[in-house]
């Protein structure tokens, strides 16, 4: 199972394949820290304002917050915003909060529309029909926190929704969310860049109850040594 210093080596890993390859315009590298009760915390710098999007705003507020403080480990060339953070209980990941926030307006389509309508990559994302919706893989193993079916250990919510939390199978590693942003919300930069994108073996444990699993869940690959 993926110690903190692994899982930060990861994170550091996929942030400079994207902006090696063009799929970031803005990033900030993990930092590792010491948190309470001798926690460690691999985050980024000015995740203390992550703590805005869950509060009772609007989206657009939220999305313009984040983005003004830099409260992001990748910012997509189309203005979506990665958020990566772990804490770890020794060397046992205890939580872990991985969002996507894409940008509520294209302002930069709107300036140059070419540069966008010329490239396949953002074709699906400046579709009229698209509506950006933030999404969240969230794991969290606190007796005070853990409820079975309402409140699983890991799960992913759905466009700020409260009380959305489908279950999944465990703690998703680095590589696992971002090949999922990238297969689900960038699938031209997906077929062509996935080859190249670090490839990792390690995985956390299954944490889903066989109550869980037998409602509709999200199963995390596990890939074999």
């Amino acid at each position: 199972m993926p110690a903190a210093n692994t899982v930060k080596k990861q994170i550091n890993a996929v942030v400079r394949y994207l902006v090696e390859v063009g799929l970031a315009s803005d990033q900030n590298f993990p930092i590792q820290r010491a948190g309470p009760g001798g926690r460690i915390e691999i985050t980024f710098p000015h995740a203390d304002h992550v703590s805005v999007a869950m509060k009772n705003r609007g989206y657009q507020e939220i999305y313009e917050h984040l983005a003004r403080e830099r409260a992001f480990s990748v910012k997509m060339p189309d203005g979506a915003l990665v958020q990566m953070m772990y804490v770890f209980d020794g060397q046992t990941v205890e939580r872990h909060r991985l969002a996507f926030f894409p940008a509520h307006n294209l302002e930069e389509f709107q300036n140059d529309p070419d540069i966008y309508l010329e490239d396949a990559l953002y074709a699906e994302v400046v579709a009229r029909s698209v509506v950006p919706f933030p999404l969240r893989f969230d794991y969290d193993t606190r007796a005070e926190v853990y409820r079975e079916l309402h409140h699983p250990r890991s799960h992913l919510t759905l466009g700020q929704y409260e009380n959305c939390r489908i279950p999944v199978t465990a703690a998703l590693t680095p590589f696992w969310f971002v090949d999922f942003i990238l297969r689900n919300f960038y699938h031209t930069a997906f077929l062509t860049y996935a080859d190249g994108l670090p490839q990792y073996k390690e995985a956390f444990d299954e944490s889903i109850s066989a109550r869980e699993r037998s409602v509709v869940h999200l199963q995390i690959p596990v890939i074999a040594g």
